[in-house]
């Protein structure tokens, strides 16, 4: 009986984990999203200047500078997924 019960707790946190590493990859894949659909726009823009928000207010930035920067979150966050990809892999074994 004991046995079993060891392995309903195992099996437990097993599944805590994989809902945990599961609803972190989900979040990253949103953002991600949201951060291709910026780029796409700034893309389709002429101007020279945009604005950005940081924390809770808007600063004119270069569109130049936005772009780089939103590439490398986007970059960041797709390299989060795979690692995130990889821990689900490891943990459902």
């Amino acid at each position: 009986m004991a046995a079993n019960q060891q392995d309903i707790m195992d099996f437990e946190k097993t599944r805590n984990t994989l809902l945990t590493i599961s609803a972190q990859k989900q979040q990253l894949q949103i953002q991600g999203t949201a951060l291709e659909q910026a780029l796409t726009e700034l893309n389709k823009t002429s101007e020279k200047k945009v604005y950005k928000a940081v924390g809770s207010i808007l600063i004119m930035s270069s569109t130049d500078e936005v772009k780089k920067e939103l590439e490398e979150q986007k970059e960041t966050s797709e390299l989060k997924v795979k690692t995130l990809q990889k821990q689900e892999t490891v943990v459902s074994k």
